[in-house]
């Protein structure tokens, strides 16, 4: 379980451009579960994202992941606990790299990685196993340098390598809006059919209403605050 516990974060804080970024959030997201959280620009929920990463440190408060005191940890050290899709399809994976290199080097987040990564038949077969989940006919492109497919492609593969190790939490920011609308609807659907069923922890950043309706709940950040269904639910949410 990941909880936030009253989280603040001032950025400039002293100076007259401070500016309160997020408001005493406290949210406790239950395994297994998933939760859309939405918000117009400057709202705080790239902020939120990254205090959970460990790319930012509040100011106050506490972020705790399996009841264990993580708000000094750095994004290396919660690497291996949280996996994280983005927004740009460039990001998620080796260009210059085959398919199945990349898959290869994400199987290793959870050891130490090295330039030699053994490959053995039932990995590869493994490997092909979960590229044919997304029905796109990446199993067919496993030796194609990544630079060589299409956006949509990229985001698919960037999600079976996010959750190939087990995780505590995957963090879908905004991963399907620099796509087309039917390329997005398409990675969307085939996004919630991997992590429900894999039971995979999610928390995903998004401004579309359908795809937050994709979830288990969603709420809505203003302001630095949490809402959901027009009340302000700072005291505490929590995913049931």
């Amino acid at each position: 379980m990941i909880k936030l516990r009253n989280i603040s974060v001032i950025f400039n804080k002293g100076t007259k451009f401070e500016k309160k970024v997020l408001d005493n959030v406290s949210l406790s997201i239950q395994s297994n579960k998933s939760i859309a959280i939405r918000g117009g620009n400057g709202a705080g929920k790239s902020t939120l994202v990254k205090v959970i990463a460990g790319e930012i440190k509040p100011t106050h408060g506490k972020v705790l992941i399996n009841d264990k005191d993580y708000t000094k940890k750095t994004i290396v050290q919660r690497s291996h606990m949280i996996s994280r899709v983005f927004q740009d399809h460039m990001l998620g994976a080796a260009l210059d790299m085959t398919v199945l290199e990349n898959m290869l080097f994400a199987s290793k987040r959870c050891v130490k990685r090295t330039l030699a990564m053994y490959n053995s038949k039932a990995q590869y077969d493994f490997f092909i196993e979960r590229l044919s989940e997304l029905k796109m006919g990446l199993e067919d492109k496993i030796d194609y340098q990544v630079k060589y497919l299409s956006g949509g492609q990229r985001q698919a593969l960037s999600l079976v390598m996010a959750v190939l190790s087990p995780c505590q939490l995957l963090i879908l920011d905004e991963h399907t809006s620099a796509l087309d609308e039917k390329t997005a609807q398409i990675v969307m659907q085939m996004t919630m059919e991997i992590v429900r069923k894999h039971n995979v922890t999610t928390l995903m950043i998004t401004h579309d209403a359908n795809e937050a309706a994709f979830c288990d709940q969603i709420l809505e950040i203003k302001d630095g605050k949490i809402y959901e269904d027009g009340a302000s639910k700072n005291d505490e949410q929590t995913i049931l």
